[in-house]
């Protein structure tokens, strides 16, 4: 008998459908509306807000309530909160200064790793009560790692994708024989082979099917494989990549936040406590959704200038900026990112037993 005890990180509604469900979901929007993904040829003002400025903009600001506004974790990683942003803004400073590709090139490649990473963590939180051997245990590493990595590899050795990380040519290319792409692509189905039968082993072993890890592998393969791989279009690409990071990652602070606000009285701050209520996601939504629009709308002004009518609000005036100046205002504004990506690399530190 299959034992039906899943290892949630919050509760079982919350995970399914703010964590595990985001790719599948995305899938299927594209699954009924084909003709609209292959017919789009940019991506309009509505969808841009939906995507980017609520969603993958947004989520980086949710960190905050990780970090800055928890007085607790404040005090625990204060030296590293007060570091990391002024280091990394000397750093931007010194690489736009050099050169601006050589900027958004090493940014893009720590967001690539923010991202791969993110989908080993949850892969992780959702195995730490299995008993498991470690050589089973390696397999749904080297798996989830196949399933972002392989599809990198193509991006960057074939030259025909349509989209771009962050702007044009942010990624190395390299050109390579068509047998090692062959060799890749056989490589990564026999690894996801692997996974599929040493996952059978293990239920008949254990009598227990972990389905929220099957279901991180599986929604990480399919994201990463159809809005790299096969599908090749930016808003597909888009779609699936900010929508599969994003949204369950904001679902972590959540489930975090709410846990962690009741613990003691003297713990959390009133925000918190505020954010945190029966009704608390509408405040918690509010602030991150206003940072972004704020942030977004300076690189709107200063760098960018492509969606004028959300922005409108901050058209004011005919806004020119020297190249010395961008050289200052460019890394200061990608500076919640920067941080977004150092910060979550320890914050979120898998321990054998862990308390999210």
């Amino acid at each position: 008998m299959i034992k039906s005890t899943q290892p949630w990180i919050g509760s079982r509604w919350t995970d399914i459908l703010f964590i595990l469900m985001p790719p599948f979901f995305c899938l299927l929007f594209i699954l009924l509306f084909p003709s609209f993904f292959k017919n789009q040829d940019g991506m309009s003002d509505v969808w841009w807000v939906a995507l980017i400025l609520l969603i993958d903009v947004a989520h980086v600001y949710s960190t905050l309530y990780r970090t800055y506004f928890d007085p607790v974790a404040c005090k625990a990683y204060k030296n590293k909160l007060l570091v990391i942003p002024f280091v990394a803004f000397v750093v931007g400073v010194l690489l736009y200064s050099y050169q601006p590709l050589l900027f958004w090139r090493l940014l893009a490649y720590v967001a690539v790793f923010h991202f791969v990473r993110q989908q080993y963590g949850f892969m992780r939180m959702y195995s730490r009560k299995e008993n498991s051997s470690r050589f089973f245990k390696t397999i749904d590493t080297i798996t989830i790692y196949a399933a972002t990595i392989y599809p990198l590899l193509f991006w960057h050795i074939t030259a025909d994708r349509k989209f771009n990380w962050f702007v044009e040519g942010d990624f190395f290319r390299a050109k390579v024989p068509v047998n090692l792409l062959l060799a890749f692509t056989i490589l990564y189905y026999f690894i996801l082979i692997i996974y599929c039968t040493k996952e059978i082993i293990f239920s008949i072993q254990s009598k227990t099917i972990n389905l929220p890890r099957n279901a991180v592998i599986a929604g990480t393969a399919a994201s990463w494989f159809f809005g790299i791989v096969y599908l090749n279009g930016d808003m597909a690409f888009t779609l699936l990549n900010v929508v599969s990071h994003g949204i369950p990652y904001m679902a972590l602070v959540w489930i975090y936040g709410k846990r962690n606000s009741k613990v003691t009285a003297k713990q959390p701050s009133r925000l918190l406590q505020s954010v945190f209520s029966r009704y608390g996601w509408l405040l918690f939504l509010a602030i991150i959704f206003l940072l972004a629009f704020v942030e977004e709308g300076l690189w709107d002004i200063t760098l960018w200038k492509e969606h004028t009518t959300v922005f409108s609000i901050f058209y004011w005036g005919n806004i020119k900026l020297s190249d010395s100046f961008l050289t200052l205002i460019v890394p200061l504004l990608a500076l919640p990112q920067i941080t977004h990506y150092i910060i979550d690399g320890f914050i979120w530190q898998v321990k054998k037993e862990i308390e999210v």
